[in-house]
C-alpha cells in the first residue's frame, strides 16, 4: 500500500473522531503527516490512541461519580427508614448499599493509575489495576452474598416484627431502581469502553437491587402475618447473587487470564489476509490491558521484497488492525518470508513494525 492511501486512511480516522479539516488545512495535514512519518514512522497516530485510552478513563471516571451519588441518596434514604422501622433486612440491604457505593473507590484508583504513562519498569503501564479493582469487587460481591444468607437465616431461626411497612416498602423500592439504575449505567459504560471491572461493578449494583426486592417481598409477607416470608426470599436472592457472583467471577478470571472473544482473532486474521502484499497469515495474538487491546501478528510477504517495501506492507497491516478490532489501540506486525533457494533461514529477513505510544523495541 502507498504512502497516498496510507494517509488518506489516517485522516479519515480522524475525522471519525470529530477533528475534521477544511480542504486547504487537510492538505496540509496530509503534506504534514508524510514528512512526520519520514521522520519517526513508528509513532503514527500514538496521540490519537493516547487520547482514546484517556476518554475511556475519563468517562469510566464520571459513570462512577454519578453512581456514587444516586447510591448514596439511595443510602442516605433507608437508612432513614431503618431507624423509623427497625427493619434488620433494611438494614442489611442498606449496609449493602453502601458497600456497593464503596466499590466505586479501588475503580476510580485503577482508572487514576491507568492513565499514568508507561515506565522502563512497568514497560505496559498500568491498566492492569482495572484487573486488581475487578478482584476487590468479585470479592465484595462474594461478602455480601455471605452477609444476606447469615441475615436470612438468623431471621428463621428470630423472627421479629416490622413496623412501619409503608415506609420499609417504599425504601424497598427506592433501593432497587437506585441500584438498577446504576447497574445498567455501569455495564454499559463498561461494555463500551472495554472495562472487565467496570462490569463486575455493574453486576454487583444489579444483587443489591436484588435483595431491595427481597425486602419488599418480606414487608408484603408481613403484612398478611407470615413472618417467614422475609427470610425465605432472603435465602432465594442469596442463590441469585451467587449466581451473578459467579458470572462477575468468570469476566475478572478471563481477563486476567488475557482471553479475547474468538471472534476479534477472527476478525484480524480476515482483515490481514486482505492487505496487498501479505501472502499468508501466521500467529495472532492479543491481549487485554486496563480497557484497550494490544495485538501482535504474523504475516509472510515475497522474499523479494526489500526491507522498505516489507516495512510498508507491516505499516498498511498494522492500520487494518486497529480499524477491523474495536478497542484495539496499539498492535505489532512480525513479517517473515517463505523459504528460498539455498536453505536460507527464513527467520534470516524478518522485519519488525510496531505502532503505539511508546516506541519500538
Amino acid at each position: 500500500m502507498d504512502h497516498h492511501t496510507h494517509t488518506d486512511r489516517t485522516h479519515s480516522h480522524a475525522r471519525a473522531s470529530g477533528h475534521g479539516h477544511g480542504p486547504t488545512v487537510g492538505r496540509w495535514a496530509r503534506l504534514h503527516h508524510r514528512a512526520a512519518h519520514l521522520v519517526t514512522p513508528h509513532s503514527h497516530e500514538a496521540m490519537d490512541k493516547v487520547d482514546s485510552a484517556m476518554e475511556a478513563s475519563a468517562e469510566g471516571m464520571r459513570t462512577l461519580w454519578r453512581s456514587l451519588a444516586i447510591l448514596g441518596v439511595t443510602t442516605v434514604i433507608q437508612a432513614a427508614v431503618v431507624a423509623l422501622s427497625g427493619s434488620v433486612a433494611l438494614l442489611g440491604d442498606t449496609i449493602h448499599n453502601a458497600a456497593d457505593a464503596l466499590t466505586a473507590i479501588p475503580l476510580g484508583i485503577a482508572f487514576v493509575l491507568g492513565r499514568r504513562a508507561a515506565t522502563r519498569r512497568y514497560t505496559y503501564g498500568y491498566g492492569r489495576a482495572e484487573d486488581l479493582a475487578g478482584i476487590a469487587i468479585v470479592l465484595t460481591i462474594a461478602a455480601s452474598s455471605a452477609l444476606a444468607a447469615y441475615e436470612a437465616v438468623d431471621r428463621l431461626l428470630n423472627p421479629r416484627d416490622i413496623t412501619h411497612l409503608w415506609a420499609v416498602a417504599v425504601a424497598a423500592v427506592v433501593g432497587f431502581l437506585g441500584n438498577e439504575w446504576v447497574a445498567r449505567y455501569r455495564i454499559g459504560t463498561g461494555r463500551r469502553i472495554g472495562s472487565a471491572a467496570l462490569v463486575a461493578d455493574g453486576l454487583h449494583a444489579r444483587t443489591d437491587g436484588f435483595t431491595s426486592l427481597a425486602v419488599l417481598l418480606g414487608a408484603g409477607g408481613a403484612a398478611i402475618g407470615w413472618r417467614a416470608a422475609d427470610p425465605i426470599v432472603g435465602l432465594l436472592i442469596t442463590v441469585a447473587i451467587l449466581l451473578v457472583l459467579k458470572d462477575a467471577a468468570r469476566e475478572v478470571y478471563r481477563r486476567l487470564m488475557d482471553c479475547v472473544d474468538p471472534a476479534l482473532v477472527d476478525a484480524a486474521e480476515r482483515c490481514l489476509a486482505e492487505v496487498e502484499g501479505v501472502r499468508g497469515t501466521g500467529r495472532v495474538r492479543m491481549r487485554w490491558i486496563g480497557h484497550t487491546l494490544h495485538a501482535e501478528a504474523d504475516i509472510v510477504v515475497d522474499p523479494s521484497l526489500t526491507v522498505v517495501q516489507a516495512h510498508r506492507v507491516a505499516v498498511a497491516s498494522e492500520h487494518a488492525l486497529i480499524h477491523a478490532v474495536p478497542r484495539l489501540t496499539t498492535a505489532t506486525v512480525h513479517v517473515d518470508h517463505p523459504p528460498v533457494d539455498g536453505g536460507q533461514d527464513p527467520h534470516a529477513a524478518l522485519a519488525h513494525h510496531h505502532s503505539g505510544p511508546g516506541p519500538a523495541v
